[in-house]
């Protein structure tokens, strides 16, 4: 269990130390440090239970890659994960809607922070879109599929399946779903909402092209006799994946501080655990002995995009998201091991 971990346990004791010396430098006492880094517990906490089932997701794509990808996504992915979406992208929202410089962004969530917070928080509606409509397609893609013959919710799952004959079902529904909620919104709100989602299923589109582009580059090496191992695809997938889960994530920090080294600290631990939590998924094969895991886990993913596209509109606290995540992952957990329970029973049934 440790050599999965180790490597976060060392970055969490960095980031406590880095989060005291902050505290200490800025509060100039015991009691200020010790809340500060209080609330960096709380937000990897918060991110880790939000993300579990991005963990699950990331092990599924991540299986299929080999070792040296699976490096690359543990080391080279966490850069991206954890400077690009916990810093750069607060950073990057800010410039852009205040039409300021990347420094000045930076000057002002250190001088003016909640100036800072007001003005992340005024993109929400974009972020909502753009990311609930990337998660919801990523989502649905698992269960509009003509070859999937493993159920966990059966015969809702198996009708679905069903549908997966009619070309692109799923962008039609989320298109659909985007125009309904748009029209719950100011029509200037609408109007970035809009734009966002569809900016969101662009996204989705172009990583799966790039990535079936790849695999078929690939496939026809191998026919030529070269010996190909190329990750490349599902590492760009993965990236994508990660940056949509963290949107929520850096949304709510704001409702514990609007400090962002704080934030930075906190979701950085909370996003070097779900990559940790990733591998171990896959080298212990988790996920081939708990066959309905990853089906919670996609189910969890299309709620979380729907309860994004909503939160458009409508305040949902991320309690709310967390303990639905939670509950589908559980149960599909829950019912795996039963199912596993019964195969095992039946087959030294069937040794008798």
């Amino acid at each position: 269990m440790l050599q999965f971990y180790r490597g976060s346990l060392i970055f969490t004791a960095i980031c406590m130390a880095l989060g005291a010396w902050y505290g200490w430098a800025s509060t100039g006492t015991i009691a200020g440090t010790a809340n500060l880094l209080w609330i960096i517990f709380v937000l990897s906490i918060l991110e880790i239970s939000l993300s579990f089932d991005n963990a699950v997701v990331n092990a599924t794509v991540l299986r299929e890659m080999d070792d040296i990808w699976q490096r690359r996504f543990l080391t080279w992915g966490i850069a991206f994960a954890v400077f690009g979406m916990r810093v750069v992208f607060p950073l990057a929202i800010v410039a852009i809607a205040a039409h300021i410089g990347p420094i000045e962004a930076f000057t002002l969530s250190l001088n003016d922070p909640v100036q800072y917070e007001q003005i992340v928080s005024s993109a929400h509606v974009g972020i909502a879109g753009f990311g609930g409509a990337f998660l919801a397609l990523v989502g649905s893609r698992f269960f509009f599929d003509l070859e999937k013959d493993v159920h966990w919710i059966h015969t809702l799952e198996e009708w679905l399946s069903s549908f997966a004959r009619v070309p692109a079902i799923e962008v039609g529904i989320l298109l659909l779903t985007m125009f309904f909620i748009s029209l719950l919104l100011p029509d200037a709100e609408a109007l970035t909402f809009l734009v966002a989602g569809m900016l969101g299923i662009v996204t989705f589109i172009a990583v799966e092209g790039v990535s079936k582009w790849l695999e078929y580059h690939d496939e026809m090496r191998r026919a030529a006799g070269a010996a190909v191992r190329s990750g490349l695809g599902g590492f760009l997938y993965l990236n994508v994946l990660d940056a949509s889960f963290s949107f929520d994530g850096v949304i709510g920090a704001f409702a514990l501080s609007n400090n962002m080294i704080v934030i930075a600290l906190g979701l950085s631990i909370g996003a070097f655990f779900v990559r940790s939590m990733t591998i171990h998924l896959v080298k212990k094969g988790t996920l081939a002995q708990y066959q309905f895991l990853e089906h919670g886990a996609f189910w969890a993913i299309i709620a979380l995009g729907g309860i994004m596209l909503l939160s458009a509109r409508f305040h949902i606290s991320e309690t709310i998201t967390g303990l639905i995540g939670a509950t589908l992952i559980g149960l599909s957990l829950w019912w795996s091991v039963r199912h596993k329970k019964r195969s095992d029973a039946a087959t030294l049934g069937a040794g008798d």
